[in-house]
């Protein structure tokens, strides 16, 4: 079975690429976002515009969704005008990160009104969503799986977790924690070369290939602490959100996460003074300031 007529919900900093790309790969897609802006570029695309989220899953059995937080996927997939309650709609197929707790709550939801739930959390940022070289991790029922896999590695390499619902979130709320404390400890590191005298271009590559080597100091200082445009992509709010889940979730199972805990308290702090809209690579703005030195190259000022 194929299905190349799909719906999406959320066309935000990764929804907008994720769904370009289905678009671009010869998918009919009807869409749906609350910025009116975003659905008019979609549109332009090529896509149908719908009002609500029961109106997409009105019109297409398959419907993604890539949304900011796990109360809104909620509130998307079961609220009074969600897509729980649409007449043509046969699969959900959400690519937020929620943790494992919501999913299991929002597929069992799901499951009342004839809905299958599959998790798909991506990893990889914005440039990822547009070069289709994410990481997608799903898990459902394996014969869903193989009906979903054609669409989403559209998106980029597939790995298939599990079939229980919250598998794949386990996965990626496991992968931004550490991601989060890579940023943490490399400014930490690279401001205390800094501290030394020494320039963090060349701490950096020298860190490049060695040991600690790390997706901080190869690809988030290069492009946005050390030219100090701190433009990551990715926001304070929404690091914070993924590793208090990590904790919370890590806590509710008994796993002890003494470090998550600290990277949590970390974002806080980041959260706090910069705001929650703030690029989470704003983190080593703390570390800054608490060092007294700027983790700039003399290259880039």
């Amino acid at each position: 079975m194929t299905d190349r007529k799909l719906g999406f919900v959320g066309l935000g900093r990764m929804g907008g690429p994720m769904s370009g790309r289905l678009i671009d790969a010869g998918y009919d897609l009807t869409v749906y976002d609350t910025n009116r802006s975003a659905v008019d570029a979609a549109v332009a695309r090529g896509a149908r515009a719908a009002g609500s989220p029961r109106e997409v899953a009105d019109a297409v059995p398959v419907v993604l969704t890539s949304l900011p937080t796990p109360d809104v996927v909620e509130k998307v997939a079961l609220g009074p005008d969600g897509l729980g309650g649409g007449s043509v709609i046969e699969i959900m197929l959400d690519l937020s990160t929620t943790g494992p707790g919501t999913a299991k709550r929002v597929a069992e939801g799901l499951s009342g009104h004839g809905v299958q739930w599959v998790d798909s959390p991506v990893s990889g940022g914005v440039t990822g969503a547009e070069k289709g070289t994410l990481a997608v991790m799903t898990s459902c029922p394996r014969p869903v799986y193989e009906r979903v896999e054609p669409i989403v590695s559209t998106f980029g390499r597939v790995f298939f977790v599990g079939e229980e619902p919250g598998l794949a979130q386990v996965v990626k709320l496991g992968n931004n924690m550490l991601a989060a404390a890579a940023l943490v400890l490399s400014s930490e590191a690279l401001a205390m070369g800094v501290k030394a005298g020494i320039d963090p271009q060349v701490m950096v590559d020298i860190i490049n290939v060695s040991s600690g080597r790390n997706s901080a100091t190869q690809d988030k200082f290069p492009r946005a602490i050390l030219p100090g445009t701190f433009d990551f992509g990715f926001t304070t709010a929404l690091s914070y959100k993924d590793v208090r889940l990590c904790v919370e979730e890590a806590e509710a199972m008994g796993v002890p996460m003494l470090g998550g805990a600290l990277i949590r308290q970390f974002l806080a702090i980041t959260k706090a003074k910069f705001g929650p809209d703030s690029d989470f690579t704003s983190v080593a703005k703390v570390v800054e300031e608490w060092a007294g030195v700027e983790i700039r190259s003399k290259s880039t000022g």
